[in-house]
């Protein structure tokens, strides 16, 4: 902890003062935010360099890609069940740490050496916390979601503060003033101090405000309620999915599924000027989202897939579609876009596959049928990619060549069964995975 105080907040304030009456509406629905924190008022602490794998999808654009240069030649370094399943990808802080989530009785975040993989600590959390994505800072402090909660810890396992929201957070990223964006699958936004927990701008409900005058007797949420629709986007979650985010000029992006409506959308909202405003909303994902979306390198498009295997890129401006491009199987996860547009989507059901972007479509640079994907591709520099396939009667780590698709390496997870939920590369190299029933597997390079 920063200090020797604890500082408990039992009313709706923040950094900067009370909160907005909107945003104390919005709180009233339990009475008060609890949220309790360590430290001073300073925020002395960075978002990170990217180094390692800080958030589900790598950075804020969701680009799945590293700026480290991918080891060719890999060898397996450890595996380690956790004891419990695994659903959503692995986090990796600065100097190697591992943060995982998972449902069980006592631990649900753990937190492991990259070197040995000895347990750091494992914290118990509500169960729906194995479906939150967490974030890592450059402090190695981690932010994750739970039941009506989002949560901070530091290296060591202590907590932080604690922060009442409605539902489970399935986005956590990083904004570019260093602050922590956080969506509910109830469509709860939030932008929180990343030192404190605390509201830094009002509440948006992304299904529409509660009238608490007509229903006086509003209910808070449950906080479980859809999840298990998430990994597919179905419309029981109405967000199932991790937002990009453009540091540059406070734009996101999120897929909301309205009830009622025949099609999930794909909205763009911005944080600046201590609001959160709406710029354009487009419905367009038949049924469904499939993938978490991704901003190109310039931020000037933002590609998508939904439920009919359809990968679609958007005009950032205004959500005018630039191309739909029809896959052979429906994608899934996260959608892989390096610096000079290479765009290979992930998803159990399909093969590795490189796309173009070339403006009004998308051509096929490479495609490898005989790779039957069993986790989420991701690039690093180097011209180096990694993803696990299935091959045989088990499962491989398959390294390739970005330019060609070909294999350069393959590494077997020994006993791995499944799929495995994500591809992490920490910063001296590391390729970490971890299988759905709950076993990770960490290579280092050669």
């Amino acid at each position: 902890m920063r200090s020797g105080v604890l500082a408990t907040s039992l009313g709706p304030t923040s950094a900067r003062g009370p909160l907005p009456k909107r945003a104390t509406a919005v709180l009233a629905l339990v009475g008060a935010l609890a949220v309790t924190g360590c430290g001073t008022d300073v925020d002395d602490i960075t978002a990170g360099s990217g180094a390692g794998w800080p958030a589900a999808h790598h950075d804020g654009r969701n680009s799945g890609t590293s700026p480290v240069t991918g080891a060719r030649r890999l060898t397996l370094s450890w595996s380690r069940p956790i004891g419990g399943p695994i659903a959503e990808p692995i986090t990796l802080g600065p100097e190697g740490q591992i943060f995982v989530t998972t449902r069980l009785p006592n631990c649900s975040i753990f937190s492991f050496q990259m070197a040995t993989g000895r347990k750091r600590f494992c914290n118990k959390l509500g169960p729906n916390a194995i479906s939150a994505a967490a974030a890592v800072d450059g402090m190695t402090n981690v932010y994750v979601g739970d039941d009506s909660h989002v949560n901070s810890f530091n290296d060591m396992g202590q907590p932080r503060w604690r922060t009442t929201v409605a539902g489970t957070p399935v986005s956590v990223q990083f904004t570019g003033d260093g602050n922590l964006l956080t969506i509910t699958q109830s469509g709860q936004v939030d932008v929180l101090s990343r030192q404190t927990g605390a509201r830094v701008v009002p509440t948006v409900q992304l299904l529409g405000e509660p009238d608490f005058l007509a229903h006086p007797s509003l209910p808070w949420p449950a906080p479980g309620q859809g999840l298990d629709h998430c990994g597919t986007g179905g419309p029981q979650c109405p967000v199932a999915n991790v937002s990009p985010v453009d540091t540059s000029n406070g734009r996101f992006y999120v897929t909301v599924w309205q009830p009622g409506e025949p099609a999930a959308a794909l909205a763009a909202l911005r944080y600046v000027d201590g609001k959160v405003h709406r710029d354009w909303q487009v419905r367009l994902l038949e049924r469904g989202s499939a993938t978490s979306p991704t901003l190109s390198a310039d931020g000037d498009t933002v590609f998508v897939g939904d439920n009919t295997g359809r990968l679609i890129a958007l005009d950032t401006a205004e959500g005018r579609v630039k191309w739909v491009h029809q896959l052979d199987w429906t994608p899934r996860g996260g959608i892989s876009v390096s610096e000079d547009g290479l765009i290979i989507p992930a998803g159990d059901d399909g093969y590795l596959l490189a796309l173009r972007d070339a403006g009004d479509v998308a051509e096929t640079a490479w495609e490898r049928k005989d790779l039957a994907l069993r986790g989420t591709p991701v690039q690093t520099a180097g011209n180096t990619g990694y993803t696990t396939a299935a091959i045989g009667d088990g499962l491989n780590l398959v390294t390739f060549d970005i330019e060609s698709g070909a294999t350069i390496d393959s590494d077997v997870l020994p006993g791995a069964q499944g799929a495995t939920t994500g591809t992490s590369v920490g910063a001296e190299g590391e390729v970490v995975v971890a299988t759905r029933i709950g076993e990770i597997f960490t290579f280092t390079p050669e």
